[in-house]
């Protein structure tokens, strides 16, 4: 990267702060910064995932433009969960952090990416899907902002068939496959039907 990537550390404890701060620090690539609002990522410090540790997640958030980094003594499935609520996007615990663990973590949340332990990836996974199929899908939502009918008939215009194909084969009016396309474009800012496809095959929806 040609920039220094600006960090801004909280610990719950002086001890944590200042060796959080100092590993950072020996890396070239890095700044330690003492305002959140001039940080790009924010790394929380903390013994476990609880209602203060949320709180100051949620502040790193408010206060600028930091992605959160979360590190901790005890981290399971439903704090992980929590911290993502918050708005957390990498996570580490303390016991398996090394200098280069952490700086690597830092990378990949100011590049948008984000990291989480192996064997809690798939509790969070499976987090994801259930709240898919129990809450999401009953009320034909998804976590693409496109509901199931609206994904249909996008995946049937990328087909190549025309409003009049799409209306028959999915045993609607043409009226409703037009209004369909025109709240997903208005919904979503795009300029056409055109657009709305492309955007669904970017996204990889259809």
């Amino acid at each position: 990267m040609n920039e220094r990537i600006e960090v801004f550390v909280y610990a719950s404890d002086s001890v944590s702060l200042l060796g959080t701060a100092g590993q950072l620090r020996a890396h070239a690539g890095i700044m330690v910064v003492d305002d959140a609002e001039l940080a790009d990522v924010a790394v929380v410090v903390v013994d476990r995932v609880d209602a203060e540790a949320v709180r100051v997640i949620r502040a790193a958030q408010r206060q600028g433009r930091a992605r959160v980094v979360v590190v901790a003594n005890e981290l399971d499935a439903n704090s992980l969960l929590d911290a993502v609520e918050a708005g957390a996007c990498g996570f580490l615990r303390r016991c398996e952090t090394r200098p280069e663990t952490l700086v690597t973590c830092v990378e990949r949340a100011v590049a948008g990416d984000g990291t989480v332990p192996p064997d809690l990836l798939g509790r969070l996974l499976d987090q994801v899907g259930m709240a898919q199929r129990q809450v999401l899908a009953p009320r034909g939502l998804s976590f693409s902002n496109l509901t199931k009918r609206e994904i249909e008939v996008l995946r049937l215009l990328a087909d190549g068939h025309n409003t009049a194909e799409v209306a028959r084969e999915l045993i609607y009016s043409e009226r409703t496959v037009k209004n369909v396309l025109a709240d997903v474009t208005r919904r979503l800012s795009l300029r056409n039907r055109t657009h709305a496809v492309a955007y669904a095959l970017r996204q990889g929806l259809i």
